[in-house]
């Protein structure tokens, strides 16, 4: 069971990290090309958008597999990976729940459609973006981890 656990969260882990690369790399950057008015409400719905099962099981399903995989696998070839894959996978959901979605929120109370946000919009595409660079490295070095822990139990 570890070893389908291990990849199970390398695959999760991955797509996730795909997610919020696509963000990193161009989503973000095709908003911050829109006027602000339009650039900030699209983000607005993107989040309202967000929290649905097929984005919130994956993101918290993955840390919750991935800390049973570190534990599985202890005492066995690949466990410091194992543990790695779930600390850094961890370290990446913190950035989730205590810097992006307080921005999303404080973003959301902001009225899309004044000049007088546009500040904060251009503040938010910076340093969320900045952010989200860290947590989409988080996600894709969990998942090598976590392929490197499953490489050495198959070469046991």
């Amino acid at each position: 069971m570890t070893g389908l656990a291990l990849g199970v969260a390398a695959v999760s882990a991955a797509a996730m990290g795909g997610v919020f690369f696509a963000f990193s790399t161009f989503v973000m950057r095709a908003l911050g090309w829109l006027p602000p008015a339009p650039g900030m409400a699209a983000m607005q719905q993107i989040n309202r958008a967000a929290p649905t099962p097929w984005f919130m099981v994956p993101l918290f399903g993955t840390a919750v597999v991935g800390i049973g995989a570190a534990v599985g696998a202890a005492g066995e070839p690949g466990a410091t990976f194992a543990v790695a894959g779930a600390v850094v996978y961890l370290a990446g959901l913190v950035l989730t729940i205590a810097y992006h979605v307080p921005r999303n929120e404080a973003l959301d109370r902001l009225d899309a459609a004044s000049s007088a946000s546009e500040p904060a919009w251009s503040t938010f595409l910076r340093t969320w973006t900045a952010a989200n660079h860290l947590r989409t490295l988080t996600c894709l070095a969990a998942a090598a981890a976590w392929v490197v822990a499953l490489s050495e139990r198959a070469g046991r």
